[in-house]
């Protein structure tokens, strides 16, 4: 099928899905939450691929909700849309026994960095940055941050990150568990083929080591999603919600006042 916001290849067994709204550092709308969770979909059925890797278009891996329709007017309702649209996509990635990898070659902030996060392998770009930027805008966090970033970097450095929303370059990102390897800019898009391709060729029973990773550490993903899509229907309601999505469209700091 034709895709408007992403583009999907499958080569040498690995089907590469780039996000594709660079003018937007590849922030999520409904569309691009469809048809990523279409390719994946896609990919789990063809016996000819055998792993993904996903990585964004332009300069950035994804900066999470294209916040430009999320007005107090327009907003809607967070927990059903992560129930509906973002929710899916996690579960479809940690459920599936084909391995994913986030190539991340830019910003990854909110969504976009737990999008990352829940793929089983990351590498970056020595350009990349996360961003858990969820409490910038009065927001939890969501897309499986609350269960899976903790698992990687432990309880301490978790609400660190979450907590002060500070940014971590692709090194530090390294140091901390948050991705595998980084590789200098020029080199980036080869070095993370030849892993996906190298992943490619592995037995069979790499699949099984990921069910066996799930079993032992993400026993509750279905409910943990839940759960993040009730706390952030409250957040979503609050003054402090509309007061960072604001001061974020007008470049300027939030003024919250807690309620």
């Amino acid at each position: 099928m034709a895709y408007e916001t992403i583009i999907y290849e499958k080569p040498n067994g690995v089907a590469t899905i780039t996000l594709n709204r660079p003018q937007s550092l590849n922030a999520f709308i409904p569309q691009m939450n469809k048809e990523v969770l279409e390719a994946l979909r896609d990919g789990e059925r063809d016996k000819e691929v055998r792993c993904f890797m996903i990585t964004g278009a332009g300069r950035a891996f994804c900066a999470g909700q294209d916040l430009k329709g999320r007005t107090p007017e327009q907003k809607g309702s967070l927990g059903a849309s992560l129930r509906e649209k973002y929710n899916p996509m996690i579960r479809q990635i940690r459920g599936m026994e084909k391995i994913v990898i986030a190539a991340v070659n830019g910003v990854a902030a909110g969504a976009g960095c737990n999008f990352a996060l829940a793929c089983d392998l990351r590498v970056a770009s020595e350009e990349a940055k996360f961003i858990q930027s969820f409490v910038r805008v009065g927001l939890a966090p969501d897309s499986g941050g609350s269960f899976i970033l903790t698992r990687l970097v432990g309880l301490s450095k978790a609400m660190e990150l979450l907590l002060l929303g500070d940014t971590v370059d692709a090194k530090e990102a390294q140091r901390i568990g948050l991705v595998a390897r980084v590789f200098p800019a020029a080199e980036f898009a080869a070095s993370a083929r030849a892993i996906a391709e190298q992943v490619a060729r592995a037995p069979r029973g790499i699949g099984l080591i990921k069910r066996a990773v799930n079993h032992a550490n993400l026993p509750n993903v279905e409910s943990d999603l839940e759960y993040e899509a009730y706390l952030q229907e409250i957040a979503g309601r609050s003054a402090d919600y509309d007061e960072g999505v604001k001061a974020f469209l007008e470049k300027r700091p939030p003024v919250f006042t807690g309620k």
